[in-house]
């Protein structure tokens, strides 16, 4: 009997086709499962990364609310075409600090993983608008609105606080300079050393171009730093994992 003929005897017992595939399963479980126990850390640490900034948060929140996520994914995966269009792939290190992850394969418009710097913030405005201005065959929405909503950093201390329960490691000074950190970013004629020791690599400047601290600031803030904290020319992926 040769292996085809063994395997029509498993389809046609349906008990037997059962307990192989509890079988698969359950081996497969074990496999995936089973080194998380021992392992203290699944995600490797990779120089550059650091929690978000507090401007840089209120604006990753405004764009999960706005379900930015449903049509721009934040994951390339290691595919030659994906690579060659967005850039390295991702690391799992990229994430470890979002609540939730932006990951996925669902892209109505471009990932978004590697988007910090590749425009101008001139031009994230303009699209954020009026998206057909920039991109014709566009079919998102217009999200206007945001610069018109003024903010404040009220409650930036309990986001961060929220975000420090579930693991990301802001410090005691970080949480003592949120207001002013939050403040500090979108204002480039402030004193804004101790923003840059505490959150290195963030940018500071009036985002949208307009007085006072909008929605649209803080989300181009946020966007604007995104795949810009690694520096990928130096990185060397650890082999021992």
């Amino acid at each position: 009997m040769g292996i085809l003929d063994k395997h029509v005897v498993l389809e046609k017992n349906a008990t037997l086709l059962l307990v192989g595939s509890l079988l698969v399963v359950t081996v497969g479980g074990i496999v995936e499962i089973a080194p998380l126990f021992y392992l203290e850390n699944t995600i490797e640490d990779v120089d550059g990364m650091r929690p978000y900034s507090p401007l840089e948060l209120e604006g990753r929140n405004i764009y999960v609310r706005e379900g930015c996520y449903v049509c721009h994914s934040q994951m390339i995966r290691p595919m030659r075409d994906e690579v060659e269009r967005y850039g390295h792939y991702s690391l799992a290190a990229e994430s470890q600090y979002d609540h939730p992850f932006q990951w996925g394969s669902k892209r109505t418009g471009p990932d978004l993983a590697r988007v910090g710097g590749r425009y101008s913030d001139e031009w994230h405005v303009d699209h954020l608008k009026d998206p057909q201005s920039v991109v014709p065959e566009s079919v998102m929405p217009k999200y206007a609105f945001l610069a018109d909503r003024l903010i404040e950093p009220t409650y930036i201390q309990d986001l961060m606080k929220a975000n420090q329960i579930v693991g990301v490691p802001y410090t005691d000074e970080q949480m003592e300079n949120a207001e002013a950190d939050w403040l500090a970013q979108a204002d480039p004629d402030s004193d804004y050393d101790g923003l840059l020791a505490r959150y290195p690599k963030a940018q500071v400047r009036n985002f949208d171009g307009a007085p006072g601290v909008s929605e649209m600031d803080a989300l181009i803030a946020y966007m604007q730093m995104l795949g810009t904290l690694v520096d990928f020319s130096t990185f060397t992926p650890d082999a021992s994992r």
